[in-house]
């Protein structure tokens, strides 16, 4: 959201969700329906697939801005830590937000993603605990973050 005068000016944020797992995706759907989250939900089963999604190439349409990328680490062909690399290569993509979930609790891939400046680091197993940490998360970051101008919609 952003404020513009006195006025709150609720902007449609895209997800990303790049994940190759059908019940994950599923999870996931059914946990922003529940929560009564409308935001569109883009769904990528890799990395290459993400970016080209995120780049409007290879027949796939263009996701728009503001959009969240929610990345599993563990993908076929291109894993995420793979695309963080690409993703903060490319000068059009670099500043995409970014939430690491997944299972892997390695401090490895988490080092790793965060050396790629991923705005969190979530487990699958927390989320699943606790059915409303991912809602809330993506509510309160789009009600309470601020862009720079170059950056919004």
């Amino acid at each position: 959201m952003r404020q513009n005068g006195d006025t709150v000016i609720a902007q449609s944020v895209q997800i990303l969700l790049v994940e190759d797992d059908d019940v994950d995706v599923e999870v996931v759907q059914r946990t922003f329906a529940a929560f009564k989250l409308e935001n569109p939900i883009t769904v990528v089963g890799n990395g290459f697939a993400a970016l080209a999604t995120l780049r409007g190439e290879q027949g796939h349409v263009r996701l728009p801005r503001p959009y969240v990328i929610l990345l599993d680490l563990n993908l076929p062909q291109m894993n995420g830590i793979e695309f963080l690399r690409e993703l903060r290569r490319d000068q059009q993509l670099k500043h995409s937000v970014v939430f690491v979930l997944t299972t892997s609790a390695s401090q490895g891939d988490m080092n790793d993603a965060y050396n790629f400046w991923v705005a969190g680091y979530f487990l699958k197993s927390s989320v699943d605990q606790d059915k409303s940490n991912l809602p809330r998360l993506m509510t309160n970051y789009w009600r309470m973050v601020e862009l720079p101008p170059d950056r919004r919609p």
